[in-house]
C-alpha cells in the first residue's frame, strides 16, 4: 500500500472527513515520526512496531569489483521492529 491509497482507504472509511483533511493528518503523522527519528528519537506505535536509528561504526569494506579496501565511514540507519500484535497477526496467531 502506498500513502495515496492509504489517504484513500481512510477517506472511504470515514465518509464525514474531507479527503483534503485526511491527507493533512496523514502527512502530519507521517511528518512527526521521519522528524523524531531523524532527532534520535524512538517512535512507538503500540501493535505495529518501533522506530529507532542504529549506528553503524566506521569500517574497512571492500570495492567488490576491483577487490579494493576501501574504508566505509560511521552512519547511522532507520531501523524498524515490529510490535508483537503486528508479529502475531503475520503468522497466524490472531488473537
Amino acid at each position: 500500500m502506498i500513502r495515496s491509497e492509504l489517504i484513500q482507504k481512510i477517506a472511504d472509511e470515514n465518509p464525514h472527513l474531507y479527503q483534503r483533511d485526511v491527507e493533512r493528518i496523514v502527512n502530519t503523522i507521517f511528518e512527526e515520526v521521519v522528524d523524531a527519528v531523524a532527532s534520535g528519537n524512538r517512535v512507538e506505535l503500540r501493535g505495529f512496531g518501533a522506530f529507532s536509528v542504529k549506528k553503524r561504526d566506521a569500517r574497512t569494506g571492500r570495492n567488490p569489483r576491483t577487490g579494493e579496501s576501501v574504508h566505509v565511514e560511521e552512519k547511522h540507519v532507520p531501523f524498524f521492529k515490529t510490535g508483537k500484535l503486528l508479529r502475531d497477526r503475520l503468522n497466524g496467531n490472531e488473537s
